[in-house]
C-alpha cells in the first residue's frame, strides 16, 4: 500500500495548474522519476478515488540559481499531468 504514496510525491499548485484544473480537469503532480504512466494512473486512482482518463509526463531539468555569491542548482524532477473524468474532483487542490 505504501508503494502508491511513494510514487506521488506532492501536488503542484501554481496559477497555471489552477487554470488547468478549472478549464480541463487536469491535475499536476510531482512524481517519482522511475514511475511510468500506468503506475501513476493506478496511484492517483487508489489515493484519491477518482477515474483517470489520461496521464502525460515530462522530465523537468535542473535549473541554475544564484543568490548573491552563492550558486547552485535546483534539483530535477518528473511532473505528471493527470486528466480525470468529468464531474469528479480532487479535494487536495481546493483552497
Amino acid at each position: 500500500m505504501t508503494k502508491y504514496y511513494e510514487i506521488i510525491k506532492e501536488p503542484i499548485i501554481t496559477e497555471q495548474s489552477t487554470k488547468m484544473i478549472e478549464g480541463s480537469n487536469i491535475y499536476t503532480f510531482k512524481v517519482d522519476q522511475r514511475a511510468n504512466k500506468i503506475e501513476i494512473k493506478n496511484a492517483v486512482e487508489h489515493i484519491f478515488k477518482v477515474h483517470v482518463l489520461k496521464v502525460r509526463t515530462t522530465n523537468v531539468k535542473r535549473k541554475f540559481k544564484r543568490m548573491g555569491q552563492y550558486e547552485g542548482y535546483k534539483p530535477a524532477y518528473k511532473k505528471a499531468y493527470v486528466t480525470i473524468a468529468e464531474g469528479e474532483k480532487i479535494d487536495a487542490f481546493t483552497i
